[in-house]
């Protein structure tokens, strides 16, 4: 529950994914990791990653911060540690994530720790046409 009360700010609701949509997916489709973002044992953000099988690669595909924690250098620290955790368990293999070609601040904390943009992807969703960079670290 404490998941799905978190929230993007309102000029983000085009970047990420609804956490439930995201939790639904975990539950029903093989090889999707959620995992909370914690600061003081409360909820704060939200990770979902996954080993993509339309790219046939590791992916962080979904990250996000609630809309009160954001600017606080949270997100860098919980991208930080995500890394870390990842590699830990998987090993030094490539990682890739997407970000709305938009979405300045994100691509910017991404190209922070390393990812680089490989290539821009369009695809379209209920009626919604999506244009976002693939990046991979």
């Amino acid at each position: 529950m404490e998941c799905l009360k978190l929230k993007v700010a309102s000029h983000q609701d085009t970047f990420v994914a609804l956490n439930w949509f995201s939790l639904i997916q975990a539950k029903y489709e093989t090889d999707l990791y959620p995992l909370g973002i914690y600061k003081n044992n409360k909820m704060i953000g939200f990770i979902l990653y996954d080993f993509d099988e339309d790219i046939m690669k590791w992916s962080m595909s979904r990250f996000m911060i609630d809309d009160k924690y954001q600017k606080q250098g949270l997100g860098k620290i919980a991208l930080g540690e995500f890394i870390k955790y990842f590699y830990a368990k998987h090993g030094k293999l490539t990682l890739y994530t997407s970000a709305n070609v938009d979405n300045l601040s994100t691509i910017n904390l991404y190209e922070k720790f390393g990812f680089i943009k490989e290539n821009i992807f369009e695809y379209e969703k209920d009626g919604i046409k999506y244009k976002e960079y693939r990046m991979k670290l």
